[in-house]
């Protein structure tokens, strides 16, 4: 169906873990006539969700990798993503979040705003996107939606308004009150999917007409024209709706929505505020990077008849290869056209473009501005920007770095090529999955974002790979760094017939806590030739993978090079590359070198009963407390913890709370290690180091 820009919404579905994402999207399929029967996420009727097509999902009961469809409601085209919730597959949150349009948040109306609901907002914030709230599980016991509401302005400083309150709660819960249209909602039929709209019950109206008040005040600050009306006791719905709309595209305005996914009630109502409030792909501007003008950009037009622009954010490999889903922002794919990576320089031809349904592909000949689509056996990498030739790039995506590392190995050498390659594919897709060799051990590692990441991995390569592989203890990501000022001063002078190498700088290092590494040449006078200056940089640059205390990659550190000399014939780029490195691992140790440790933040919720056992366990780990949220039925303890002290924690928590509390970690910040740690691992790494010149004298 041709449709104008403006009936189309890019949104995502992104929420803490077990908040009801997944089940939300399985009803809105339902009810735009998408699916024609509902399964439920953890296959109690050995289905599953239709969005979670993945064998492991299905089992665990969790959303691992996101998955996109297309549904048509009111007239309009919304491409949705359900997205994972734990915090081990945030890549797939971050990526989802970097194309679309808009988003619906989903709480918990017990739980209300949780550790990865603040995460999840805080990469909605990073771009720019807006959202919509949904108050989920209404019909719980414990269910509080008005808290959640509070929730959302007091963690989450956003500011909420509510647009319905529950007609009922808990057990009771039937349906809203629209506070919009003041009518009362049921729903009726087998599915839920009969409205029925009726008089707000006298025992609630005085709530009704208290809360629609708070929603006029909230929405005539984005409408003069319906501050007006209030004054003169005008108001329409029409103008609630315009001035909604201005406030949440400005991102200074949460409608809050609510209902029970589970039991069928408020998902029509969510989608008829998806395609009232969220952006459609003309509301947002996107800019991109002019490759031929260094810091200049341009706004892209969302324009089908302009070139195109499109950006990949996110492969899969398929038994026939390759499938690359693509946001459009520019122009229009066609099938059977070539396209230009602008990162490559290569043009690729696109032999089959296909619409997604989780798993299902549609093939279609054309696609424009505005949709996500997939194209299939095209050779690319996530993040790469496609266009009819002209040399700009969207920005990519932020890729946190992984905490955790396993040694892994194949049982057999028939094994070991398979497991070679689904190492290969699974890096390929999950920029968080990083695979390297221990240049000392020549063992392989797989890096990930925590136990569960590996774990989920793991057990697909014995799965779709049919390799048998044995691991390691895991290991955790330190960093290195220096805790004091030092100056170098360094000469590098070698002679070995015909020209030589000299090069001679001086400066000093430092303490850097905001950045990775900074380099700063002061150089003047040409003591060093401004050509040599890059080369230095990149010199000190490659001794940063290893530090010299526990051969962990150092971070934090600043390089300035204050003076230097050179020879006119002597002097050369590797001269200079070579006095840097030397340069750096004389003076490291005179810098006082700490070792890093990851602390995680830890979120823990359970019962009231189980806080001190909690407590305790937690600082038994090194933990420290950083507060505690208690609410009905239930306690959260927030905890700094070093990841190296959470390996095993989810097995004890179950035993010391009778299974009744669950936790979350997500990487919090780098942290000195204590003494003993520190000097433990420096000790290994000698040891390492020992053994392998040992066996290379051998």
């Amino acid at each position: 169906m041709e449709q104008g820009l403006q009936y189309i919404r890019n949104i995502g579905i992104s929420a803490h873990i077990d908040s009801g994402k997944t089940t939300l999207t399985e009803r809105i399929l339902y009810y735009a006539k998408r699916i024609h029967r509902m399964h439920e996420v953890h296959g109690r009727d050995g289905v599953g969700a239709t969005m979670d097509s993945m064998e492991l999902e299905r089992e665990r009961g969790i959303t691992i990798a996101s998955a996109a469809t297309h549904v048509e409601w009111d007239g309009h085209q919304i491409n949705v993503i359900d997205t994972p919730g734990h915090v081990d597959f945030t890549i797939e949150v971050e990526r989802a979040l970097r194309v679309l349009d808009g988003a619906v948040l989903v709480l918990c109306a017990v739980a209300g705003v949780q550790s990865q609901s603040i995460t999840v907002d805080r990469q909605m914030r990073r771009y720019r996107v807006p959202r919509l709230a949904f108050v989920n599980k209404c019909d719980r016991a414990g269910a509080n939606p008005m808290r959640v509401t509070s929730q959302l302005r007091e963690k989450l400083h956003h500011n909420a308004v509510m647009m319905q309150i529950p007609l009922g709660l808990e057990a009771d819960h039937v349906g809203v009150i629209d506070l919009v249209r003041m009518q009362a909602c049921r729903f009726g039929g087998e599915q839920g999917e009969a409205l029925i709209w009726e008089e707000i019950p006298a025992p609630v109206m005085h709530e009704a007409i208290a809360r629609r008040e708070v929603l006029l005040d909230a929405a005539s600050l984005f409408s003069d024209e319906l501050a007006e009306a209030v004054l003169a006791e005008e108001v329409t719905s029409e103008l609630i709706h315009q001035a909604v709309r201005q406030g949440v595209l400005c991102r200074q305005l949460t409608p809050v929505f609510m209902g029970s996914a589970y039991k069928n009630r408020g998902v029509q109502l969510l989608l008829d505020a998806v395609v009232r409030y969220l952006p459609a792909p003309t509301d947002v501007v996107n800019e991109a990077r002019d490759l031929d003008d260094e810091g200049s950009t341009r706004v892209l037009s969302n324009d089908p008849q302009d070139g195109l622009v499109a950006l990949a954010f996110k492969l899969e490999e398929r038994p026939y290869g390759q499938l690359t889903y693509v946001r459009i922002y520019q122009g229009t794919l066609e099938k059977g056209v070539n396209l230009y990576n602008t990162r490559t320089a290569r043009r690729i031809r696109v032999g089959r473009l296909v619409r997604m349904h989780a798993d299902q592909m549609e093939e279609i000949e054309a696609a424009s501005a505005g949709s996500i689509v997939a194209l299939f056996g095209v050779e690319c990498s996530s993040g790469d920007t496609f266009t009819d030739g002209t040399r700009i790039a969207l920005s990519a995506m932020h890729v946190p770095e992984p905490v955790v590392s396993l040694a892994v190995k194949a049982a057999d050498r028939a094994g070991s090529e398979r497991l070679a390659k689904a190492l290969q594919r699974f890096a390929r897709e999950d920029p968080t999955f990083q695979v390297r060799n221990d240049p000392e051990t020549g063992e392989t590692l797989v890096q990930g974002m925590g136990e569960l990441h590996l774990d989920v991995y793991l057990e697909r390569i014995r799965r779709e790979f049919g390799a048998e592989v044995s691991t390691g203890q895991p290991r955790v990501a330190y960093r290195e760094t220096i805790a004091r000022r030092a100056e170098f001063t360094y000469t590098h002078k070698k002679q070995t017939g015909g020209s030589g190498q000299f090069a001679r700088i001086a400066g000093y290092i430092e303490p850097c806590a905001d950045e990775v590494f900074v380099f700063e040449s002061r150089i003047v006078g040409g003591r060093i030739p401004t050509q040599f200056i890059p080369s230095c940089e990149k010199g000190f640059r490659s001794v940063l993978g290893e530090g010299a205390l526990a051969g962990f990659p150092v971070e934090g550190l600043r390089v300035v090079l204050e003076d230097g000399a050179y020879h006119a014939v002597d002097s050369s780029d590797l001269a200079f590359q070579t006095a840097c490195r030397a340069a750096l691992r004389e003076i490291y140790p005179r810098a006082q070198p700490l070792v890093l440790e990851p602390l995680m933040l830890v979120s823990v919720e359970g019962p009231p009963e189980f806080q001190g056992e909690v407590m305790s366990s937690l600082m038994r780990r090194r933990g420290i407390i950083m507060g505690t949220t208690e609410d009905e039925g239930f306690v959260r303890i927030d905890a700094h913890v070093p990841l190296v002290e959470m390996f095993g924690y989810a097995t004890q928590l179950r035993s010391g709370t009778q299974g009744k509390a669950e936790f979350t970690m997500e990487f919090a910040r780098y942290a000195p290690a204590p003494r003993d740690v520190a000097t433990e691992l420096a000790e290994t790494y000698a040891r390492r180091r020992a053994a392998g010149r040992d066996a290379g004298g051998r």
